[in-house]
């Protein structure tokens, strides 16, 4: 057994400081991340740098002769294992540079990185590849290895290793996972960049009979634009019996020109009144304050305070309603709002008589997505203000939308299949439906609006589902619609580029060949059972973060609609009518909470109790996945995991879980992966590094799994 690179060498500096260049503005983002939704995805660069360092051998002075010449000593092949990995210049002096200017408060007026291109947009030459072929059979008797990642998720790792032409088997327990796994890494290789005028094109076809359908609802008075509408959470004043508008703020812009909303009310109205305020006039009034603080209320109408159990009864009971404040319009010069006119609300209130007119019709065709939301840890508050249902988390005209939307989406799919055939369409059909997800991802009541940047946030701003008393819409009709096929397709086409002609080549070559050379399964990371004993080479993963990222909670969302949009594609992901909890490693107290009705044994009550659990339930089934990796993986091989966490426990479970399995731990990384700014690291259980730990099998096998212990990922 040759030992590995990984294994004591590798560029944690620079890997770190192109990690977090990836990171660096939103816009400028791998494609990955605009493609669809979701949580905890790796950095690319430091993806591959892993695959690669944990492949490839430590420089030894045997190395035949050719190699020898080409590496005469150990600095050498470090330089060209960067480069391999697609380094170029001085990345960690550019970083320091970039954090230098920033706390400053300068702008640099030149690249700080020396014009280097980002590392994961570097597509590896052929000579490289045929060095790194031949440093692979000098380590492991052959050239064509085998990457697994059980856990896949978005799809990072294995897109890597499919770029450096691996063969890659990825799986995931979570169906939407699994959808985003086809998208990633089959079609964009398969079909290659002309696919997308084909998203394009069938995108706006749609757009265009839809749009018919839905304009009499989003009127544009005297050629307007109207690009979003700015809602707020209603309840009726106790006292009074008027409604109340429940915002924290009345903020709309603090970016350039400050805009606001001023709350009119008066003794005869019958209902509020909204004023918009610009400019220097903002300062006439408070925009900071509203009329809700922490879940109380106060009522404009009578000062009075309104507890927050009224108002959690109110949309338990189904009154909690919802009032337009403010409407944001594209002009020529930018962006203004205005308030809404009798017109707005005229179209909402003809909104919501054409959503109860066409209920009916989509419930009966299957496509109104009514599932219950299960009472979860992340989806709790849903319960407390009445979301007990997949559709209430969309209002009215957000719902007759969507649904109008995938109607049609339905209705042209024969026109497609008979016009590209049954490979093509399938993958348009995937990215239509992502296109969609895309639009219930910022079209729902969770959508919140930004007043620092002037914009909407997705429903997963963050990593949960918090309520939000304010909420942004879409104009989607020849607006977000279009916005979001023209996402979907430069993701595609992004994709497409980095699928280098490694991939393309099996493609064009042999396609049957093609696909051997890449498995997508929805599986459990505790029953690989497609694999053989002792037949992969590497493996390499981001497992769940232990109680981090609530994946099956969250992707519930998703899962409605996809299972409508492509459920007939991939049946075998979609059998469940929500995604599966129970085999998730994750730690979920609010699995064990109707187990745990008396104290702890540590003296803590029920919560306790089921936390304690739901840690015991994350270590074993961590503890089953590793010994599948253990059975599946040559003895020979390699296990690199990525972990980011904060707390110690999470640290301690993960270490017993892979010690239990039968792994020796040889080496460990950190790698600075993570941006201090991101909105799902402050103040949360994730560390600022991703730690690399570097596994090899214990020549002792792992003992037998207790009674009681399984799951999967």
């Amino acid at each position: 057994m040759k030992p590995l690179l990984i294994e004591s060498w590798l560029p944690i500096e620079a890997i770190g400081a192109e990690s977090q260049r990836e990171r660096g503005a939103s816009s400028a983002l791998p494609p990955l991340y605009f493609l669809h939704v979701w949580w905890a995805r790796r950095p690319l660069t430091a993806s591959r740098a892993a695959i690669l360092a944990s492949v490839l051998p430590q420089w030894n002075a045997d190395f035949p002769a050719h190699l020898r010449e080409k590496f005469p000593n150990e600095a050498t092949y470090h330089q060209w294992v960067e480069f391999l990995i697609g380094i170029r210049g001085d990345p960690v002096k550019g970083r320091k540079l970039v954090t230098w200017a920033k706390d400053k408060g300068i702008k640099l007026d030149f690249h700080p990185y020396g014009g280097a291109p980002r590392a994961f947009t570097v597509n590896p030459s052929t000579e490289d590849l045929q060095t790194m072929g031949d440093l692979l059979e000098w380590t492991w008797g052959k050239r064509d290895l085998s990457v697994l990642d059980s856990f896949a998720g978005g799809g990072s790792i294995p897109f890597e290793s499919l770029r450096y032409g691996f063969i890659t088997y990825a799986s995931d327990l979570n169906p939407v996972a699994a959808v985003i796994l086809k998208a990633t890494l089959d079609y964009p290789a398969r079909f290659g960049p002309a696919l997308s005028d084909e998203i394009r094109k069938w995108g706006r076809r749609i757009n265009e009979i839809a749009s018919d359908r839905l304009s009499r609802f989003f009127p544009m008075p005297q050629g307007e634009r109207i690009r979003r509408y700015l809602w707020a959470r209603t309840v009726v004043c106790p006292s009074t019996g008027k409604l109340i508008p429940l915002s924290p703020n009345w903020w709309l812009s603090k970016e350039g020109v400050p805009f606001s909303v001023h709350l009119i009310v008066e003794p005869e109205m019958e209902n509020v009144h909204f004023e918009i305020i610009r400019g220097e006039e903002v300062s006439r009034y408070d925009p900071n304050v509203g009329t809700i603080s922490r879940g109380i209320a106060r009522s404009p109408w009578t000062g009075e305070t309104i507890s927050g159990d009224y108002i959690k009864a109110e949309a338990q009971a189904g009154r909690m309603a919802q009032i337009i404040y403010a409407l944001s319009i594209q002009t020529s010069h930018g962006y203004d709002f205005r308030a809404p006119t009798a017109i707005d609300l005229e179209a909402v209130h003809l909104a919501d008589l054409a959503l109860a007119e066409s209920l009916p019709r989509w419930e009966a065709n299957g496509l109104l997505p009514n599932e219950s939301v299960p009472v979860g840890l992340k989806t709790s508050e849903l319960h407390r203000y009445g979301m007990s249902r997949w559709v209430d988390l969309f209002s009215p005209r957000q719902l007759l939308t969507l649904l109008t939307y995938y109607e049609v989406f339905a209705e042209i799919k024969d026109d497609l299949r008979r016009e590209l055939g049954e490979e093509k369409s399938s993958a348009v059909e995937t990215y239509i439906a992502f296109i969609l997800s895309k639009c219930a991802n910022y079209n729902s009541r969770l959508s919140i609006w930004h007043p620092l940047r002037a914009t909407m946030a997705n429903t997963f701003d963050r990593h949960d589902f918090g309520f939000a008393w304010s909420h942004g819409e879409m104009t989607l009709p020849n607006d977000g619609f279009l916005w979001a096929v023209d996402q979907i397709t430069d993701a595609y086409k992004g994709l497409s580029k980095l699928s280098n002609s490694v991939q393309r080549s099996f493609w064009s070559a042999n396609p049957e060949t093609a696909r051997k050379r890449l498995e997508i399964h929805q599986v459990s990371a505790s029953n690989l059972s497609y694999l053989g004993d002792n037949t992969i080479e590497h493996i390499c993963l981001d497992p769940p973060y232990y109680d981090n990222v609530q994946y099956a909670e969250l992707s519930d969302f998703f899962y409605v609609w996809l299972k409508r949009s492509v459920g007939h594609l991939y049946p075998e992901f979609f059998r469940d009518e929500l995604t599966n909890k129970d085999d998730e490693a994750v730690a979920n107290p609010a699995r064990f909470k109707d187990l745990t009705p008396g104290p702890s044994p540590k003296g803590r009550g029920g919560a306790g109790k089921a936390k304690e659990l739901a840690e015991k339930d994350y270590e074993n089934k961590m503890t089953a996945a590793f010994r599948e990796m253990y059975r599946v993986l040559r003895p020979d091989g390699s296990l690199t995991v990525m972990f980011t966490h904060k707390r110690v426990e999470a640290w301690d479970t993960l270490a017993s879980a892979l010690i239990g399995a039968g792994f020796a731990i040889k080496a460990s990384w950190p790698v600075h992966t993570e941006s201090e700014h991101s909105l799902h690291q402050a103040k949360k259980n994730a560390a600022r590094s991703t730690i690399l730990l570097v596994c090899r099998k214990r020549t002792s096998p792992p003992s037998p799994l207790l009674e009681g212990e399984g799951g999967g990922g």
